[in-house]
């Protein structure tokens, strides 16, 4: 009997170990689950999309992603136009500027969807909204019902919300207006309500009828369902006339590309539209430009006298069906170099024992989800980049260990806690145990998956079989293809999935919730994602990736310029309060954080983690002293309200070092040797960067190279310090564009005065 339980027992065991086997994929010597474990939750559905768009992987993290989840969806930001579909129809808002007061006695800057048109179609009820259509920034909202068309196409930029529709149109204002525009045009509808403008264009016979003080009716001749409707920035007769005349090119595709030119250092992206006139011979439509697009864009030569305010700044008007932008890409290396000499060297030392010591505590201070593992890898992953550019290669070899086993135990896919798991009904890689609703709401993969990624390339550096595609590179090209899949229309992944290629920065909400539409708080975090885009794509030869990555890493940058730090002066209003924006949504900006108030961690969650791809926040000196200036008054506002930050000095090694990038020497005065730090950095690395950044001088960002890693330094006296990395295997000759030429040895970085 006991013999025969035991071969019953290894035949169900055998079954199970089966049974499990066949619920994984193999990537290389991982694994990804294919269903959650246990009370694991898989990512929600997301039904309300068009026939032909739930054959592919769902758009989430998107502006109008709240299309696709609810049944009610909240408004959809496009700029300079808002719109919810309701039961009715569609809501279109033209947002205005208010300031609202908060409790943090500073305010927020909302342009929220208020004051909309209702538009409703006549003679039957629309159905459900959908997601009828996805390009690259624009979209089509479904409303059809049977053989009665209802269709919306809104698009970033676009001052106009295009509509086909079969039968007529219903109009609802929310308040009496003030007067109607005049126009000779009989086509057009145009109303002033108290603070806002809109016009309406219709076909060719059109009749509007007025019901009553709130409501017009538009009669639609035989043959001809469709009309526009734009806000207006202002109520003259030359704004109305040339919206007038671009009203009837209807968007029908919008497509971004980019380019790469390592020789120039430069990154080309070329936005595209494809129209139908409706009528008329002008099939030319009329582009709303973000300030990051237009700003210093010499390409532009013929921007129209109008522009609007919005939230990210004056959108201004191009007719025309293409533009492209141009930016420098300014590098990164993998790494420093190490320190020889002085004091502070062997200051470095100590710490660097205190900071071993305690490697394997520190790579899980909080968290046990992808999130505060990944910034726990990482914070190691820098650390080893110290001790071996030391010469403690011993040391560096038993770092490497810690990470490894780390992630093993993550990719093998024979944990069942700690595992990631491939979900091919939305079509992601969601990872357990879930942190910050990055399954239920498919929230921040670029911030979670960017630090697996990036420790991985680090990695790769050391130990390239390890890390290989036959090995556990394998698990890295499905994290890659979750977050920035660069290919449109595909059933596993979607198109750059929390990319916003027109608004120029990422979105970390997934179905986006609120009023205020989709947000991103920590741009940094993005930052880091795209540097190891690069990285893995420059060590694994993959240069497609590797451009990819440039071209993500360089326009995220320029958006956070804009629209986080405002360093031209073109985007913030006068009344908002505060040196940086801290959280910003469709319809918002706030000096907050999702879980404190606290004006360190309000400021250095847009910094974190500071590391070599950080020195981007050292393009502009002068905001770097304005922003850690405003340190000081902010946390006396802060106690005025009977609060205090615990520890007094939390996050100081954030603010060293993102004051380093500007003043070296004072910031290795402000810095506390034992004082606070952020649980996704080390001492060690903290003052193995602000004695680097001594000795190197700041961050040059006037001189450039051929090749994707490098990175140049100045000092105040002038003498330049230049850094490139070879990731390859073969011996390079890197050109600054000083004139400057280095030697860099196979797999090597390489340094010179």
């Amino acid at each position: 009997m006991t013999r025969l339980k035991t071969i019953l027992g290894v035949m169900l065991l055998s079954s199970v170990f089966s049974c499990l086997h066949a619920q994984t994929l193999a990537a290389g010597a991982g694994a990804l689950l294919l269903s959650p474990q246990g009370g694991d939750k898989p990512p929600p559905p997301a039904p309300y999309r068009s026939a032909e768009l739930l054959r592919t992987a769902a758009q989430t993290n998107q502006w109008y992603s709240s299309l696709i989840f609810h049944a009610v969806p909240e408004p959809l930001y496009a700029h300079p136009l808002s719109v919810r579909p309701t039961v009715k129809g569609l809501e279109v808002a033209l947002p205005v500027k208010a300031v609202v007061p908060t409790e943090r006695k500073d305010v927020e800057i909302h342009y929220a969807h208020e004051g909309a048109l209702t538009f409703s179609p006549q003679g039957f009820v629309p159905s459900k909204a959908v997601l009828n259509k996805a390009t690259d920034w624009a979209i089509d909202i479904g409303m059809s019902q049977g053989a009665n068309q209802w269709i919306a196409t809104v698009a970033h930029g676009s001052p106009y919300v295009s509509f086909r529709l079969t039968g007529d149109v219903l109009i609802d204002l929310p308040a009496a207006p003030e007067h109607l525009i005049d126009h000779p045009d009989p086509r057009i509808l145009a109303v002033k309500l108290k603070d806002r403008a809109y016009a309406v264009f219709g076909p060719k016979g059109v009749r509007w009828e007025k019901i009553s003080a709130t409501q017009w009716r538009g009669h639609m001749p035989p043959g001809r369902g469709y009309f526009a409707a734009a806000g207006l920035p202002n109520t003259d007769s030359a704004t109305l006339s040339l919206l007038s005349r671009h009203a009837y090119a209807f968007i029908t595709n919008t497509q971004v590309n980019w380019a790469y030119d390592p020789e120039k250092s430069r990154v080309q992206s070329s936005f595209e539209v494809s129209t139908q006139a409706m009528e008329g011979d002008v099939d030319t439509p009329l582009l709303g430009l973000y300030p990051h697009q237009w700003h210093r864009n010499m390409s532009l030569t013929a921007l129209e006298p109008v522009s609007y305010s919005s939230l990210r700044g004056p959108i201004k008007l191009l007719a025309a069906k293409s533009f492209s932008t141009s930016s420098t890409y300014q590098g990164f290396v993998p790494y420093w170099p190490g320190l020889s000499a002085g004091e502070s060297v062997s200051d470095l030392k100590d710490i660097l024992k205190t900071d071993v010591r305690n490697a394997r505590r520190m790579m899980l201070e909080i968290g046990q989800g992808p999130y505060w593992q990944g910034k726990g890898l990482q914070r190691i992953g820098k650390l080893m980049d110290v001790v071996e550019q030391q010469g403690d290669l011993a040391t560096r070899d038993q770092l490497l260990g810690l990470l490894k086993s780390r992630i093993e135990q993550w990719f093998s896919g024979k944990d069942r806690k700690s595992y990631f798991q491939l979900d091919k009904t939305l079509g992601t890689v969601t990872s357990y145990p879930e942190e910050y609703f990055s399954v239920e709401q498919m929230n921040d993969h670029h911030f979670h998956y960017g630090y697996w990624i990036r420790t991985m390339a680090d990695i790769a550096l050391r130990d390239p079989a390890w890390a290989s595609q036959a090995q556990w590179g394998g698990m890295v090209d499905w994290l890659v293809a979750d977050i920035a899949t660069p290919e449109r229309g595909r059933s596993d992944f979607p198109f750059l999935r929390n990319f916003d290629p027109y608004e120029g920065h990422s979105w970390a909400s997934g179905v986006g919730l609120g009023a205020h539409g989709n947000n991103q708080e920590s741009s940094s975090e993005a930052i880091n994602a795209w540097a190891g885009l690069i990285l893995w794509g420059e060590i694994t030869k993959n240069t497609r990736l590797r451009d990819l990555g440039v071209y993500l890493y360089t326009t995220e940058i320029e958006a956070i310029e804009h629209y986080w730090f405002d360093v031209h002066g073109l985007v913030l209003p006068p009344e908002y309060q505060n040196v940086e924006v801290s959280m910003l949504f469709g319809g918002k900006i706030a000096h907050n954080t999702w879980w404190i108030d606290e004006p360190r961690q309000i400021k250095g969650i847009n910094l974190l983690p500071v590391t070599t791809s950080s020195i981007y926040l050292g393009r502009h000196p002068a905001y770097i002293e304005r922003n850690v200036a405003a340190l000081k008054p902010e946390m006396a506002l802060y106690a005025s309200r009977g609060k205090y930050a615990n520890p007094p000095d939390i996050w100081q090694d954030i603010f060293v070092k993102y004051l380093a990038l500007a003043k070296p020497q004072q910031a290795l005065n402000e810095w506390k040797r034992w004082g606070s730090f952020e649980l996704g950095d080390t001492r060690s690395h903290a003052l193995h960067w602000m004695l680097s950044l001594k000795e190197m001088g700041t961050p040059e960002p006037g001189v450039t190279a051929n090749t994707p890693l490098y990175s140049v330094f100045k000092t105040p006296q002038g003498r330049k310090t230049y850094l490139a990395f070879n990731a390859g295997a073969s011996e390079i000759q890197v050109t600054f564009s000083d004139g400057k030429r280095m030697t860099v040895a196979a797999r090597k970085l390489a340094r010179e005065n």
